[in-house]
């Protein structure tokens, strides 16, 4: 079996394949396990409490109540997979998939091609950065960076339009905001906001105890959830507070 990513999802998986005997490979594109949360910005941390961010068989090392930032994520990404000894084989581009005579066949960018009779893409929703056309048309003197490269307020001017409403950027226009930048946030659909602690316990442990978070997809309560992905401890008065303007993209 191929399993093409080696993210969360792609090592839970390889944990319990390799349980049941089955032969499989993790293959990355990264040089290493764990690249795509070392890369992100600087003071990013999880919204899920350690206890509720571990993977099947290990947990994520500290406090089980404390949320652990991106380094930490990348380094327990690199130990499990070293720790239960899963094939991860990484600088593994995959570039195409097709099926003969009733096989998977894997291209890969170094050239080599592997086939399987079963194939799981694990690689997550978020593996390429979108940038609307319209940056194109902006004068070359403005400095443009997506999320994606951004790692700390040093990066960006005194003045900073932060174009996009979810999470990602909410919590760095709060960050810019406190940094002492002039901040403008232009979200298009004003999503709903969740404290990340209610009555003295996490988010997460609430929908854990309520089952909400088990609800199935199909589900009324499952496709309401699904439907609106909330903003998670970045109330809009906090980046008011922290002097963000609001303003709503056309």
């Amino acid at each position: 079996m191929a399993v093409v990513g080696a993210g969360q999802a792609g090592l839970a998986l390889g944990y319990y394949l390799d349980r049941l005997g089955v032969s499989f490979r993790l293959l990355d594109s990264s040089d290493r396990v764990g690249a795509s949360w070392s890369q992100r910005w600087d003071s990013l941390t999880l919204f899920t409490p350690r206890r509720y961010s571990s993977l099947p068989g290990l947990e994520l090392p500290g406090d089980t109540w404390s949320y652990a930032g991106k380094d930490e994520v990348a380094d327990y990404l690199k130990d499990y997979a070293h720790h239960f000894a899963l094939p991860v084989q990484t600088g593994s581009r995959a570039t195409r998939l097709s099926r003969v005579d009733g096989k998977f066949l894997l291209d890969l960018a170094t050239g080599e091609q592997i086939g399987s009779r079963q194939v799981v893409i694990a690689t997550g929703a978020f593996g390429k950065a979108f940038t609307p056309s319209l940056a194109d048309s902006l004068d070359a003197d403005i400095t443009q960076l997506h999320a994606e490269k951004y790692r700390n307020p040093n990066m960006l001017p005194e003045n900073v339009a932060v174009v996009g409403g979810g999470n990602s950027g909410f919590q760095i226009a709060h960050e810019l905001a406190q940094a002492g930048k002039r901040v403008a946030l232009s979200e298009g659909a004003q999503l709903p906001t969740l404290p990340q602690r209610l009555l003295g316990r996490d988010l997460f442990w609430w929908l854990t105890s309520t089952r909400l978070i088990h609800a199935p997809g199909d589900s009324r309560t499952g496709r309401r959830m699904r439907a609106n992905e909330p903003i998670i401890g970045a109330p809009r008065r906090m980046l008011q507070d922290a002097g963000v303007k609001f303003c709503h993209a056309l």
